[in-house]
């Protein structure tokens, strides 16, 4: 049986450039709409060279795009069938507070 590696690297590398609250944030406020990089320091409450950093990474990874209009940087988001993964996520946290309960109420009994 072949693996295809270098297939599973790549979506790794995607997965990496998810794998930070901040750049999290980032992704569930472009779900919403564009949005500019001075709207986005706002919201994930950080200096605009972190988040610049932050945007240059889902950019990278092919989550986000950004576009010029006058002065202001605007991303939006390109691939918005993360937000399905992000959906995924929720039910994993769901199922391991309910199996987490019910090891504590079995434990009680």
């Amino acid at each position: 049986m072949s693996v295809d590696i270098a297939g599973f690297e790549k979506r790794a590398e995607i997965l990496k450039a998810m794998a930070n609250t901040a750049r999290l944030v980032i992704i569930d406020t472009l779900s919403g709409g564009d949005r500019a990089v001075s709207e986005l320091t706002e919201i994930v409450n950080l200096d605009i060279s972190t988040v610049s950093r932050h945007l240059l990474a889902l950019r990278n990874a092919g989550i986000v795009t950004s576009k010029r209009e006058g002065n202001r940087i605007i991303y939006s988001l390109c691939t918005p069938c993360v937000l399905n993964f992000m959906s995924c996520v929720e039910k994993v946290i769901a199922h391991k507070a309910n199996s987490s309960l019910k090891t504590v109420n079995a434990g009680s009994a």
